[in-house]
């Protein structure tokens, strides 16, 4: 047993004050006023005295190994998307990933999650050179940091028919024989429109439905995908989606950038969950993604790094300022929205109600944040407080399962500098290459 006790928690039915939380066997059992802890005295405790308890935020679409990029340098001009795959990504990075790779870029991964308050990890590990076992590389890594994780291997069709067929079965035999891991599950994955053809999205989407795993997808992250379907089937992606007959509640979409207002009313109709990269979609020039109107109807939509940048906090920033200036509209994605998004709504796009929240029967899949704002907190500003003016040194305690990752500030039994170290020596390798 287990109690943290905050001088806030946020819970699902609002910011309580000197509240604590019991937690037993992973599960949070009872949400209770400090003054009525008595009856615990003798129970570890973690006191977030000055502090905030919240959920943990889930980080509902990123690639690991994107790491290894983060610096690279290339003397090809990339002008579009389109470049930014074909010329840069898929020779210069995808390509070259290999299990070494796959190791330090995972263990950094873990680093950045739990220094940041991740405590759930969606993963689509590119790397068509890494098949067969590349997730489970992934999982047994991340079983040493003790985090919560979702893993796939992102399928397509774009090298040679064994390697698409490899893929698929790695997401299918990892999620078969994880479906009773509490922690860590796979789920299936493919690339785009433009890297599969019909019968193989048709084939992944049968297979996920075999294992009872959601279905992945990176959708419209420029105006090469909807371009190239409409020159290819005289239709916008998720039209061809919608006749493929695949789109429904176990739909993650990444990226949604690109959007036609019917594709809009499709995705929202088939009740598709969406996941939203707000900075890695600027660094790519795909455009902004129109998810205030998603939100304003009622879509689930979750938030991701994309591998790009890891802060947490760094994301919900941009999801939380960049509509507003691309809309001159200051009151699109408040903050509540925007926590939401990072907690409870990326935990739905999974299909986890007890994931992302604070009440009775939720795992304890909690962080704790320093309140040391030069003004106050309250009811009516904590979202702005904790999206614009924190940061992961401000998270002081991550929780996951009832675990303790980070306490008071520090990542426990984890080597960061020897990490670091490693990853930035098979990075060089790597960069050697070009």
């Amino acid at each position: 047993m287990l109690v943290v006790k905050g001088k806030y928690v946020l819970t699902s039915d609002g910011l309580k004050k000197n509240y604590a939380l019991v937690i037993e066997s992973g599960t949070i059992t009872e949400l209770v006023p400090i003054d009525q802890l008595k009856k615990y005295e003798g129970v570890e405790v973690i006191d977030a005295v000055n502090g905030i308890v919240t959920p943990g935020f889930i980080n509902a679409h990123t690639h690991m190994y994107g790491t290894v990029a983060h610096g690279i340098h290339t003397e090809k001009k990339i002008k579009d998307f389109t470049d930014f795959l074909e010329i840069f990504w898929w020779p210069m990075v995808e390509d070259q990933i290999d299990h070494e790779l796959i190791k330090a870029t995972t263990a950094w991964a873990c680093v950045e999650s739990i220094d940041s308050g991740v405590t759930t990890i969606v993963d689509t590990l590119e790397a068509p050179n890494s098949l067969m076992g590349c997730l489970n590389i992934e999982k047994n890594i991340i079983d040493k940091f003790g985090l919560r994780a979702y893993l796939s291997f992102e399928a397509s069709q774009r090298k040679d028919e064994e390697n698409s067929i490899n893929g698929l079965k790695e997401n299918y035999n990892f999620a078969l024989e994880n479906k009773g891991n509490d922690l860590v599950k796979g789920f299936m994955s493919i690339h785009t429109l433009f890297t599969c053809d019909k019968e193989y999205i048709l084939k992944a989407k049968k297979m996920a439905d075999e294992i009872g795993s959601f279905f992945h997808m990176h959708l419209s992250e420029s105006v090469y995908e909807p371009t190239w379907s409409l020159k290819k089937y005289g239709k916008r992606p998720v039209e061809v989606y919608d006749e493929l007959g695949i789109l429904d509640n176990k739909i993650l979409a990444s990226q949604v950038v690109q959007m036609s207002e019917v594709e809009k009313e499709i995705l929202l109709n088939k009740k598709v969950n969406m996941i939203h990269m707000p900075l890695s979609n600027c660094e790519v020039g795909g455009g902004i993604a129109p998810y205030p109107d998603f939100i304003e109807k009622k879509g689930n939509v979750g938030l991701g790094s994309d591998g790009y940048i890891n802060n947490f906090f760094e994301i919900m920033r941009g999801a939380f300022l960049i509509h507003k200036a691309y809309r001159q509209d200051p009151q699109v994605m408040n903050g509540k929205e925007v926590f939401e998004m990072a907690t409870k709504s990326g935990a739905i796009s999974i299909g986890r109600n007890d994931l992302g929240v604070i009440e009775v029967g939720a795992k304890a899949d909690i962080i704790t944040i320093e309140l040391d704002t030069p003004t106050p907190i309250n009811e009516h500003n904590v979202y702005d407080q904790l999206i614009l003016f924190r940061n992961p040194q401000n998270v002081s305690n991550v929780l996951v399962n009832g675990n303790v990752l980070k306490r008071d500030g520090k990542l426990i039994n984890i080597d960061v500098k020897k990490i670091k170290k490693d990853l930035r020596f098979v990075t060089q390798k790597l960069w050697d290459k070009q």
